[in-house]
């Protein structure tokens, strides 16, 4: 597994004024769908996502996702890495919080826990191919 986060997903309670405060820093969204806000770093996308759908997509409850819950992304190259990436998370120690599964946007995730309870979301995107050197863009290159 290469030493990467694509995307950083902050679960927040209030999206317009999430966005807002980012808005309000300078920076430019990315087009995203309804319910998503995203803005594209130096190779890594910040997508905000409402609490309550953070916790359904990963299948736990919203309290056990605190103050300041957040997933971090690790997007593969093909559909089939997914399942590839959570058996070796589980074989280092990791929980699987949810199994390799396709989602409503067209892409294919999974989610898995560190040691730590920090949790990681694996995530195939046909929308955002990885460049060459595995760099990440919300919309690809």
């Amino acid at each position: 597994m290469d030493q990467r986060i694509s995307l950083i997903t902050l679960g927040v309670r209030d999206i317009h004024r999430a966005a807002g405060f980012y808005d309000a820093l300078g920076w430019r969204r990315a087009e995203a769908p309804d319910g998503i806000v995203a803005y594209d770093l130096i190779g890594q996308t910040l997508g905000l996502y409402p609490l309550a759908d953070l916790a359904r997509d990963m299948g736990v409850p919203v309290e056990r996702l605190g103050t300041g819950a957040a997933t971090y992304s690790y997007n593969v190259r093909e559909r089939e890495d997914v399942a590839q990436v959570l058996d070796h998370a589980l074989a280092a120690g990791a929980e699987i919080l949810k199994a390799a599964h396709d989602v409503f946007w067209g892409g294919h995730i999974g989610y898995f826990a560190d040691p730590e309870g920090h949790i990681w979301e694996v995530a195939w995107n046909p929308a955002a191919p990885l460049s060459d050197d595995g760099r990440f863009r919300w919309n690809g290159y």
